[in-house]
């Protein structure tokens, strides 16, 4: 059940005004009964029952524009809020030897469940100090130098990398790519698809554009219910396409972002649900929900061969996009495209720029 102690006009979004509304009689009925001493507890459960469906109606209808903003969430669970609640014995490690350290990248080691592992994720930061030490959640070159760096370590002691993917994109200034930005992006994707350790990925907010790519290359790729994943962000899309950032509604639409268009273009293995609301609404079973997806997700994968581990990463790797191509080519069933996608995987075969769709 959604949490209905939040009461400030900031925490609902544009399309929530009915829920915003409810709460606002629920809150004034507890005013009344504790001024009054009158019992209205028969019409807040009342009201509490109402706010649910009126939940559930609207977070299964979500458009991708709305899903968009559940992502950008001011209360949204941030990478500190994971490491608080699901990393036990995390110990950061800082700098990537070359030039400093990146604040909006952070790594280190500690223990999910039983398993110990390498955490690489982006902090977008709480309050306004920490967003601008943080440049708002966008790494410079040397936060994904320090990402590898750390990835590296953990491929010498034997240690699985799990990746919190939350950022609107690499940072765009000046030094950032006098630095070597896209080279930093770009080894990063090279030296990930052959880490001779599992990988696991998660998007828990925002995914966009190659600052996401650069701690995304793994064997899963997991996205939170109301998270986005996309080549450039909504309003970049209509900036670019139409020279209007107010279509950013209809371009987030074009862009295939939500986790469910994800899933079934098979960029996304999987995804882990949210709490009635979005994850902003209930911190911790969010929380619980990416832990047990994380502890499930790396006993299956220790149990593989690291060379079977790599192969299938490889394959994994070169076969996004053909899904989609087929899917675009022919109006066949969501239920082919899945196998069809799951048999490109193990056959590993990689098809023209203009395959013909298999037959299944």
């Amino acid at each position: 059940m959604a949490n209905t102690k939040t009461k400030n006009k900031g925490d609902y979004l544009a399309f929530e005004n009915a829920i915003a509304d409810i709460d606002s009689q629920i809150a004034e009925l507890t005013k009344l009964s504790s001024v009054k001493g009158i019992d209205y507890s028969a019409e807040i459960r009342k009201l509490q029952k109402e706010q649910v469906a009126e939940f559930k109606h609207i977070y299964s209808n979500l458009s991708a524009w709305q899903t968009v903003q559940v992502a950008r969430h001011p209360k949204r669970p941030l990478l500190g809020d994971y490491l608080n609640l699901m990393v036990k014995d995390f110990r950061q490690l800082h700098g990537d030897r070359c030039f400093g350290d990146d604040a909006a990248m952070v790594c280190g080691t500690g223990h999910i469940g039983r398993e110990k592992v390498m955490v690489i994720g982006q902090n977008k930061g709480r309050d306004t100090k920490e967003k601008i030490k943080c440049n708002f959640g966008c790494p410079n070159p040397e936060g994904y130098r320090k990402a590898l760096a750390k990835m590296k370590f953990a491929e010498k002691f034997n240690i699985p990398v799990v990746t919190l993917i939350d950022t609107p994109g690499a940072y765009p200034g000046i030094g950032a790519e006098e630095r070597g930005q896209a080279q930093a992006i770009a080894v990063n994707l090279m030296e990930m698809s052959r880490l001779r350790v599992p990988i696991i990925c998660i998007v828990i907010g925002e995914g966009g554009s190659g600052g996401a790519l650069g701690i995304g290359v793994g064997d899963k790729m997991a996205i939170l219910e109301y998270a986005y994943y996309s080549v450039i962000s909504p309003e970049g899309c209509a900036a670019i396409l139409w020279r209007d950032g107010s279509k950013a509604q209809e371009a987030a639409d074009a862009l295939k972002l939500t986790s469910k268009e994800l899933h079934r273009l098979g960029i996304a293995d999987s995804i882990i649900a949210e709490p009635l609301g979005g994850a902003h609404r209930n911190l911790h079973d969010a929380v619980y929900n990416v832990e047990q997806y994380i502890i499930r997700t790396l006993r299956e994968l220790k149990r593989m061969k690291i060379d079977n581990l790599l192969e299938n990463r490889y394959k994994k790797l070169r076969s996004i996009g053909q899904a989609a191509t087929m899917f675009e080519q022919e109006d066949i069933s969501e239920e082919k495209i899945k196998i069809a996608a799951r048999k490109i995987i193990s056959d590993g075969k990689i098809k023209s720029s203009n395959p013909k769709p298999i037959e299944v």
